[in-house]
């Protein structure tokens, strides 16, 4: 295809395409922002009916619903997370990854340095730009 169509064209043709996935991303995102609001005002009503009636879930013809609670834990102190971590030994509190800057800095300064295990994946992409 490329050496059918002037690279010129092919650009153009892009930039268009681009344009118009953006047109249309975004008049999907505000329809879908719109619907979420709708769906989470339904969602507390269900959730204030669980409460005021003191169940965990409810049959309908329609289908069934439930409350779940879901919790989230965070630490704003990771200097004593770290501590407690390594005191208890429960590294398992962690998630296991690379943060990407940091080790990309890190090998890009250190290039004849490689941690054990690491893999790298690298592919070309093409960025287009209006002139």
């Amino acid at each position: 295809m490329a050496n059918e169509v002037p690279v010129e064209k092919l650009v153009k043709v892009y930039i268009k395409m681009r344009e118009k996935q953006a047109e249309m991303a975004s008049a999907y995102k505000e329809q879908e922002e719109a619907l979420k609001d709708k769906m989470a005002k339904v969602k507390g009503a269900l959730l204030e009916h669980c409460k005021e009636h003191n169940v965990e879930s409810v049959r309908t013809a329609e289908g069934v619903f439930f409350r779940t609670l879901k919790q989230s834990y965070w630490t704003n102190d990771w200097e004593s997370m770290g501590k407690f971590i390594v005191e208890h030994q429960v590294p398992e509190l962690l998630e296991k990854r690379l943060h990407q800057g940091n080790i990309k800095q890190f090998l890009a300064e250190h290039p004849d340095l490689l941690p054990p295990g690491i893999n790298v994946d690298s592919e070309y992409s093409v960025t287009v730009r209006r002139k």
